[in-house]
């Protein structure tokens, strides 16, 4: 992997990894308000989730396993 591709994927994981947490705000807020929607928040959860792979993919792309 090159520097640029590195610093791509880097731009990439802090953009990500923002989401997630304005995803987390945002299902912080609706589990807190009187009649929310449920089923919206789960489907905030489920994105969530489906982040937190992808960020979990580009850290691993980042970082690769070093056997000593």
């Amino acid at each position: 992997m090159n520097d640029n591709d590195e610093t791509a994927l880097r731009a990439l994981l802090a953009r990500l990894e923002q989401e997630h947490r304005d995803l987390d705000a945002a299902i912080t807020a609706l589990a807190v308000s009187p009649g929310s929607d449920l089923i919206q928040v789960q489907r905030l959860k489920k994105r969530k989730l489906i982040l937190r792979d992808k960020i979990r993919q580009i850290e691993d792309q980042i970082t690769p396993d070093i056997i000593a």
